[in-house]
């Protein structure tokens, strides 16, 4: 079988990295999987250290289509990743989460009738602003295999009636953070080089469009950023884009006392957000990472996908209000770390549940 896996976001490569291992461990001879970069992450640190620290396997193809608007992006990655099906004629093609690229792959597929199987299949932030949810839910409704991360997942493409086809396989993201927790803490050197102490800092990432394109709800998040840098250091690696309209917004000066690092390698991050007192997101994949780490999170979003880790107690939605922020990190600070008594995102085998569904398909 040949099988042909689209990615181009940070996040894909990590939950790839779970997946590619599972299907080279279980069915290697029998499931040949090709790796299709689109390149909508393109500088090392976004992608190409994430290919050699997590051993995923180089890709096949690398579309280079990064930069422009989404329509321009997605069309572009539409035309590179049809003629990539046409040459290698596959027979499935695997895509995950919400990005450009995932409904890319699945465009192209379903026009060439090709079978597509969806990883974090039936997410919704109920949120028709932002472009991932127009992504997630086109790319769910011409799917045929679903894999589901959880339950309220598998409710809402009931809830749209698509039943068929349908696992609750468990959050890949999960057998990621258990893999490579140790290996972080042993190679990392973040905290040292940073010169930073455990449980003495906080982590906080923004790169959502919501946040970034709007000049008043980045500004507000800066602000509460570093109001809380007056209490605790504040690590904030940007996405090239956000340090650029930072720039622009002529927001430099508010920064105060954060501290503005490149992104991190994978294993960088993953060492810091366990080391983290507190985590500040509107990241989805950060926002479980401090829930699978028992570190306190604030979301800085109005409504979250990953509606488990707020209903735990573990994580605070706060929109972009400055006072929201702040008084949620007095909350956080006072509470402590968050007392997780089930974890709700399967048992740490959902990349092997999912080489296995498909090599049965």
């Amino acid at each position: 079988m040949k099988l042909i896996t689209i990615l181009g976001a940070r996040p894909q490569f990590i939950k790839a990295a779970a997946v590619s291992r599972a299907l080279r461990d279980e069915h290697k001879g029998t499931i040949d999987e090709i790796i299709v970069h689109t390149g909508q992450h393109y500088d090392q640190n976004m992608s190409g250290v994430f290919f050699e620290e997590l051993d995923i396997p180089k890709p096949g193809f690398n579309l280079e289509v990064s930069g422009g608007s989404h329509g321009a992006m997605t069309g572009r990655m539409l035309e590179g990743v049809e003629k990539v099906l046409l040459q290698e004629k596959p027979d499935w093609v695997l895509i995950y989460g919400d990005t450009n690229s995932t409904l890319a792959g699945a465009l192209a597929a379903a026009k060439l009738h090709i079978p597509v199987a969806h990883v974090e299949a039936g997410l919704r932030s109920f949120n028709m602003r932002m472009p991932e949810e127009i992504n997630r839910i086109l790319s769910d409704r011409i799917s045929t295999l679903l894999f589901c991360p959880t339950d309220a997942a598998v409710a809402n493409l009931k809830h749209e009636g698509i039943v068929d086809s349908v696992h609750n396989i468990g959050d890949v993201m999960y057998d990621v953070a258990l893999f490579y927790r140790e290996r972080a803490r042993k190679q990392s050197t973040s905290l040292r080089d940073l010169g930073l102490t455990e449980g003495e800092f906080a982590l906080a990432t923004c790169h959502r469009a919501e946040n970034t394109d709007d000049p008043e709800r980045l500004g507000a998040i800066i602000g509460a950023l570093a109001e809380i840098a007056t209490q605790l250091p504040v690590i904030l690696p940007l996405h090239p884009r956000t340090r650029k309209l930072l720039a622009d917004y002529g927001m430099n000066q508010k920064l105060g006392g954060i501290r503005l690092t490149d992104p991190l390698p994978f294993l960088d991050m993953v060492a810091l957000e366990q080391a983290a007192r507190l985590v500040l997101t509107d990241s989805g994949g950060v926002q479980k990472e401090a829930f699978f780490y028992g570190v306190p999170c604030i979301t800085m979003r109005e409504e979250t996908e990953w509606v488990e880790t707020v209903e735990a107690g573990a994580n605070q939605l706060v929109g972009a209000s400055r006072d929201a922020i702040l008084n949620a990190f007095e909350i956080a600070m006072r509470q402590g770390q968050p007392n997780i008594k089930a974890m709700p995102y399967g048992q740490g085998d959902a990349a092997v549940r999912i080489a296995n569904l498909i090599a049965q398909h």
